[in-house]
């Protein structure tokens, strides 16, 4: 009977998991299953378990491809993706998104419904073990309870999602059988959800122990992150506003009173819990110029050897070779030379600069772009494409991209063959370096003169979507920077938050902030501003900063000016963005379209004014 019952349970979780397609209709995305889980389930501890696999999951693919979203900021170039129709197991919520800097606001209504058929997952599980827990053993009690606060911290990471992009959205709790039972729900205020999403992380971290019960389980310390998280992005609403969300009144107060929460939440988890950054915060071992034998520390972070490491507070756990549930990072950010890979994910050419001295522990002198055909090309001081120019920068430089004669491994049929040299613009030639020959790294993906060295595989046998990486959601590095922004807004510099930020700049081997970097909160924050673009390069961060600081216009420039082209090492331009933008569609950067197809299927969803 029991192998009987775990059978119909697969089937179940089949369509929890994968419901996001073949199990799925309009905003909810997934079939009623509550009479079977009556009838034949949530009987035992191990049932309530295994039903909250099937919701992390269905909820993983909501996060785990975050790295599209850089694409909405100055640094990534993101020129399609590899999540597909076809494509069910790896996160279709990304299909058919723009991840341009701008215009992009109109193209996530999948994003939507499929975060919403998070939602009903989530609400799936929460419901059924707080009815087991009516009847439960006092024994059974906490274990049941913590099963319900990482289900609630799943819900409120999805609402928060959710109020991120679309500010006022419908909010629900209970398991909906079908769309009729939410099709006339109207849009709650986004004070009312941040409420309720701030009620399920109180009771993720009243309820879960202080280290998850297993690889990619929350504990305690990923519900005050997120928790504080919600708090700083608050606080940044209510200190720069919404304009463009009207039900919402921005409020000093309220901002320095978030601002203090989230710090206080921030403090508690960099302090009370024992966590380190990966391999205690030191660079590692750096490799000459135009060599990979020795890659510093920050770039195995982004591979299996950090699984669960403490620095990774919140990570998404993929099967790897051969389970159907592998990580694709390999097919996104490396080329063809690399498995087959497409390379969707590229740095733009801007992201250099931001590399600063090791020397100086300030910016370097600018790179000059430059043809390597011209006369000097290759050997002119600060020439983009003279590969002595990259010389003595942090070492996160080396570890997250790589530029002309930079090596890694190439990889086919699981094997190595050997090292491949990165050549813009070079693809699948035979070329000799200091008498050794080589085969050039294979792709056109690339416009700016570089690739990612972050996320890419430097070893054999996993194709290029059978990776085992936890990805990040939630990162130790993170929260120090987000605990010095927060209080810095209220306090200006404080000891602590600058050293902080320091240990972050340790891991990239860089001296400690000169004074003027500390001198006053503008300062700071341009420093933190600075650490979190270099260090959380490609991880979905950048878009949501620039937003809820409404920085477009400092980043972009104001409406109706010349706008911005990216470049590429050559000196060729590429990209114009926001040249003679007008100020409607700065404004539908910042918030999302509602979907017009569920406004035609529920009359009460109204729409966000910039969308009108």
């Amino acid at each position: 009977m029991k192998s009987i019952k775990h059978i119909i349970l697969a089937i179940v979780l089949t369509c929890l998991i994968f419901g996001m397609g073949s199990c799925t209709q309009d905003l909810l995305e997934q079939d009623p299953t509550t009479e079977l889980a009556t009838d034949a389930f949530w009987k035992t501890e191990d049932d309530a378990t295994f039903a909250l696999n099937g919701a992390y999951a269905s909820v993983r693919p909501l996060f785990d491809r975050d790295y599209y979203l850089d694409g909405h900021g100055e640094y990534v170039r993101t020129r399609g993706t590899s999540a597909t129709s076809g494509n069910l197991r790896l996160g279709d919520a990304y299909h058919d998104g723009d991840y341009n800097p701008s215009g992009y606001g109109d193209n996530f209504d999948k994003m939507y419904r499929y975060l919403y058929g998070g939602v009903n997952r989530t609400n799936y599980v929460i419901t059924n073990v707080e009815r087991m827990l009516l009847t439960a053993k006092p024994e059974s009690v906490p274990k049941l309870e913590a099963i319900v606060g990482e289900a609630k911290l799943l819900r409120g990471m999805v609402y928060f999602r959710l109020i991120s992009m679309w500010g006022d959205v419908p909010y629900f709790t209970k398991i909906a059988e079908s769309n009729a039972d939410v099709s006339t729900l109207a849009r709650t205020p986004i004070t009312q959800v941040k409420d309720s999403i701030m009620a399920d992380f109180n009771y993720a971290y009243e309820k879960l122990p202080e280290k998850g019960p297993g690889a990619g389980r929350a504990g305690k310390p990923a519900a005050l992150a997120f928790r504080g998280k919600l708090q700083l992005y608050w606080a940044c609403w209510n200190r720069f506003g919404w304009p463009e969300l009207e039900s919402f009144k921005p409020d000093a107060n309220a901002a320095t009173a978030a601002y203090t929460a989230a710090a206080a939440d921030f403090n508690s988890v960099i302090n009370d819990y024992g966590l380190v950054l990966f391999r205690n915060g030191e660079p590692g071992d750096i490799d000459s110029l135009g060599k990979a034998d020795k890659l510093p520390n920050y770039y195995y972070l982004f591979t299996p050897a950090a699984n669960n490491d403490p620095e990774i507070i919140m990570g998404f756990t993929h099967g790897g070779t051969g389970t159907s549930q592998g990580e694709e990072l390999m097919r996104d950010f490396a080329g063809r030379s690399h498995e087959g890979s497409q390379l969707w994910v590229a740095p733009r050419y801007e992201i250099a600069d931001r590399y600063q001295s090791i020397i100086t522990g300030d910016f370097a002198t600018k790179l000059v772009p430059m043809n390597p055909v011209d006369a000097g090309g290759r050997t002119a001081p600060n020439s983009a494409v003279n590969p002595q120019s990259y010389k003595n920068r942090d070492y996160r430089m080396k570890a997250s991209i790589m530029w002309d004669y930079e090596l890694s491994v190439g990889l086919a049929s699981l094997k190595s063959t050997g090292w491949s040299p990165f050549i813009y613009k070079t693809w699948n030639q035979a070329i000799t370096i200091n008498g050794v020959k080589y085969t050039t790294y294979n792709t056109d993906g690339t416009n700016s003169g570089y690739v990612f060295r972050k996320f890419l595989r430097n070893y054999a046998g996993q194709g290029r979507s059978d990776g085992d990486y936890n990805f990040p959601v939630m990162r130790l590095a993170d929260v120090y920077l987000m605990y010095a922004e927060a209080t810095n807004a209220v306090k200006g510099p404080t000891a602590d938050a600058i050293t902080l930020v320091n240990k972050v700049r340790h891991r990239g081997n860089l001296p400690a902030l000169k004074a003027t970097k500390t001198a006053n909160a503008d300062a700071f924050f341009a420093a933190i501003e600075q650490e979190r673009i270099i260090e959380l390069l490609a991880e979905g961060h950048r878009g949501f900063d620039i937003r809820r600081w409404r920085a477009q216009e400092r980043v972009w420039g104001a409406p109706y000016t010349e706008g911005i082209w990216r470049i590429d090492t050559h000196g060729a331009n590429q990209q114009r963005y926001f040249q003679n933008t007008p100020e409607r569609t700065y404004q539908q950067n910042y918030i999302f379209r509602i979907p017009p197809g569920e406004r035609d299927r529920n009359p009460n969803l109204t729409q966000n004014t910039p969308w009108l």
